[in-house]
């Protein structure tokens, strides 16, 4: 298994989350997650504008073995999704923390406190 970047903070549903300026929060999921899903075939991204509360099920990721839902890390609108994936879902296997999968525009960055630290996800995951 890769290095966990201590840099991200991390849900406990395995997305990893790298809070930006102006309250922007990238979200991708963990290497755990997709070494545990397998092959990504299919990622379907949320739609640009939507609304979605802390903890609230927003896109979905499909593998060879199932598919698994992505939840919202915070509370806010998507404001961007990385269209790459849509023809090339495999680019999460290949380097999971560097192609996320949506933005956010969190309404409170406080949210982020409740977030693990690299730390807390390695304890949660062994």
């Amino acid at each position: 298994m890769s290095e966990i970047p201590s840099q991200l903070k991390y849900a406990s549903s395995h997305e990893w989350i790298q809070a930006e300026d102006d309250n922007l929060i990238r979200v991708g999921i963990t290497d755990f997650a997709q070494q545990s899903l397998g092959d990504i075939m299919f990622i379907q991204l949320p739609t640009l504008g939507m609304r979605f509360n802390a903890g609230q099920q927003c896109a979905v990721v499909e593998s060879v073995k199932t598919a698994s839902d992505l939840f919202s890390p915070v509370t806010g609108v998507i404001c961007a999704i990385n269209d790459r994936l849509i023809d090339a879902p495999e680019l999460v296997n290949e380097a999971p923390y560097q192609n996320w999968i949506f933005c956010l525009k969190a309404d409170d960055s406080s949210e982020l406190a409740a977030l693990m630290t690299a730390a807390d996800y390695q304890a949660m995951i062994e």
